[in-house]
């Protein structure tokens, strides 16, 4: 069995405020095989977008583990984070994220030329047309749809071939139907490009198309949370 893409073990997250110590969440374990897709689902507050956070590297827990590709995020210093996320990790999130100042192409170029991809243009602009915005590289975000910004945001994603893909609530902006097309979207470029996907999200019927559902409440996974949807 080759080795997982995440791993977390015993993951707790405590802040302090002024009524004490508030435990977010307690000794979350799990672990995910590549290529597999899970939804984090749970009620509002629960500590699904915590989770997700302390999964990317972007929040530390006050205790545990998290690996990525085998590597400890806390046990690496933030720029060393950075650059794990920047090679492994592609990002989705409920707000698009995308960058005001730049056409569709020039947002979907960014992380290529991070990377320092002499193809950046090229291979944004393709990506751009899988995901039907072939006419739309030189326009800002504020003239596109919001399901169309989504789609610039994951069209940005896939780019770097990520082998994990977070996505945080990525339909909590659209209506049903715009939810609809870009679920489906998710779902095809996942299952192409081979990626681990790790979606938070109240929607019982996105939910239920991922490998698996955890359930977390009260900030601890459910007993029954990680049998098959």
């Amino acid at each position: 069995m080759s080795e997982p893409i995440i791993e977390v073990e015993r993951v707790t997250k405590q802040v302090r405020d002024s009524t004490g110590v508030l435990t977010i969440l307690h000794d979350i374990d799990f672990t995910l095989a590549r290529k597999e897709s899970v939804a984090i689902v749970g009620a509002s507050g629960s500590g699904k977008s915590t989770l997700l956070g302390i999964i990317a590297g972007l929040d530390t827990p006050s205790q545990g583990t998290v690996r990525l590709a085998g590597r400890d995020l806390f046990a690496i210093d933030e720029d060393a984070r950075a650059a794990l996320r920047a090679e492994q990790v592609g990002f989705v999130f409920q707000s698009f994220q995308l960058m005001g100042n730049l056409t569709a192409l020039e947002n979907v170029m960014l992380p290529l030329e991070l990377q320092g991809r002499a193809d950046a243009r090229k291979a944004a602009a393709e990506m751009l047309q899988r995901v039907g915005l072939g006419e739309r590289l030189g326009h800002y975000p504020r003239v596109l749809s919001g399901g169309e910004q989504q789609r610039v945001a994951l069209a940005r994603a896939f780019v770097v071939q990520p082998a994990v893909l977070l996505a945080d609530e990525p339909t909590g902006s659209l209506d049903f139907a715009t939810g609809e097309k870009v679920m489906q979207l998710m779902f095809d470029l996942n299952r192409e490009h081979d990626t681990t996907l790790v979606l938070v999200t109240h929607d019982r019927t996105i939910a239920a198309r991922c490998d698996r559902q955890i359930r977390i409440e009260a900030g601890r996974v459910a007993a029954a949370a990680t049998i098959a949807a």
